[in-house]
């Protein structure tokens, strides 16, 4: 496991068009999930600690959020030939054990993730009206791999302020985790 932090958030940069099949079985694009208010697009895994240690946040603030205009959607793209704990299948057990309310995506050829830039799980691609990119930080701070919680996630609020002014914070604390298991 290599520890890797997210880049600085590329402010208006585009979200990028893919058609991904989810853990229901269906195929999906960027059209079919995109918020009235903003879009999160977040690339995931099932066996990474620092995935395991906020998915209870992230499943909880991804629910809120829809009453704020926003809809949320993950994406796993590991390399499931060395990593068969991301295999759809276990990703299928994962949704349902953490109670998803959002899809979640395979990218197997992880073309989606090369094209996003995404450069570990979790990293979060928080997105306005006009699918402008606006955050790209973390969901909250971490201490031993235990979420710190003092209010709100900064990921909720960062959401939160997307869907009332179109515009996400300046100042961003970069997520981090495990880096994406690429295919050789």
């Amino acid at each position: 496991m290599a520890l890797t932090k997210t880049p600085i958030c590329d402010f208006g940069n585009k979200a990028q068009e893919f058609k991904l099949n989810s853990t229901e079985n269906k195929i999906l694009s960027l059209k079919d999930i995109q918020g009235e208010k903003g879009t999160l697009i977040m690339f995931i895994c099932n066996h990474c600690p620092y995935v395991k240690a906020i998915i209870n946040d992230l499943v909880k603030d991804c629910y809120e959020l829809k009453n704020f205009g926003i809809n949320s959607v993950a994406i796993c793209s590991n390399d499931v030939k060395n990593y068969p704990e991301d295999s759809f299948e276990k990703m299928i057990e994962f949704a349902k054990e953490n109670s998803f309310s959002f899809p979640y995506l395979h990218d197997d050829t992880q073309n989606v993730a090369k094209k996003y830039g995404a450069v570990c799980t979790p990293d979060f691609f928080a997105y306005n009206n006009k699918l402008e990119l606006q955050y790209r930080g973390r969901i909250r701070e971490l201490k031993d791999l235990k979420p710190v919680r003092d209010g709100n996630s900064d990921l909720y609020n960062a959401l939160k302020q997307i869907s009332e002014t179109g515009n996400g914070p300046q100042n961003q604390i970069p997520s981090m985790g495990c880096n994406i298991k690429w295919k050789k």
